[in-house]
């Protein structure tokens, strides 16, 4: 495993499992297999509904807390100073822990800025080590950061090799701050797996075009956290880190590079 330097000396895993939409029993024997096969970034949030099943599979995997990354979110329902402070000590509780490794503020919400005061004050008591946002544009994120008196530690935004956002990536880069991608595999906004020059740069390293496609996200610094629920693509999700891609394919699948959304958040 890879890891990203956040503030504060956190090590962040570069490659996580990604539980939106997981659910019940069948959701949270996933995320068990996930943490089976080596997996050590969990990524859930009070969005997603799932924080009590994502420690349920921790604490049934036998790992010490210390060894889990576990990130969650804060959604429009904790937009407000208190409702933060409320649902950081919600998050806490339906997982099952003391403290949470990265908390992020879901959405840019015009009550941003009172939610990363309430995750500060939270960080200072011990109840989160690293803060950040997800789905901040550059613009959002810099405002944030002048009023808050601080850089975000994470931006989470969509990146995938159709709109890997490399430009944005350097610019969090520049405030000491990581990019950490959600729908790597574009979430079947485009398929990926079928993309030939994937397949052809994948199969010179006897490797899948799923592969590549997060390879090509690693070797750039950004951090992924792909979603699967079968066992098989998360053991080929997580062989990331034993080859490296040449600079003229990272030159190549720079290509690919469509330089807009395809959901809609640029």
């Amino acid at each position: 495993m890879e890891y990203l330097g956040l503030a504060g000396g956190v090590q962040m895993p570069m490659l996580g499992y990604g539980t939106w939409q997981l659910r019940g029993d069948a959701g949270r024997r996933s995320i068990r297999q996930a943490l089976e096969v080596g997996y050590r970034l969990l990524d859930t949030a009070r969005m997603y509904e799932n924080e009590e099943i994502v420690g349920q599979a921790v604490r049934e995997s036998g790992l010490d807390r210390e060894e889990v990354f576990l990130t969650t979110k804060l959604c429009r329902t904790s937009a407000g100073y208190e409702k933060a402070r409320r649902d950081i000590d919600a998050s806490l509780r339906a997982l099952g822990t003391d403290y949470a490794d990265l908390v992020l503020i879901h959405e840019p919400y015009e009550e941003a800025p009172a939610m990363y005061r309430a995750l500060q004050e939270a960080r200072r008591e011990g109840k989160v080590r690293a803060i950040g946002v997800s789905n901040f544009t550059w613009e959002e994120y810099e405002r944030l950061a002048r009023l808050c008196g601080e850089a975000p530690a994470v931006n989470q935004v969509e990146s995938h090799v159709y709109f890997p956002r490399l430009e944005l990536k350097q610019k969090l880069e520049s405030c000491g701050a990581r990019m950490q991608a959600w729908a790597p595999f574009t979430e079947g906004r485009r398929d990926l797996f079928a993309e030939p020059m994937l397949n052809e740069i994948g199969a010179a390293h006897g490797r899948t075009a799923a592969q590549t496609a997060l390879r090509y996200l690693v070797q750039n610094g950004v951090a992924v956290i792909p979603k699967t629920s079968r066992r098989d693509r998360m053991e080929e999700n997580f062989a990331l880190f034993d080859f490296a891609l040449t600079g003229a394919e990272m030159e190549q699948i720079g290509r690919l590079d469509e330089g807009r959304s395809l959901f809609g958040w640029d």
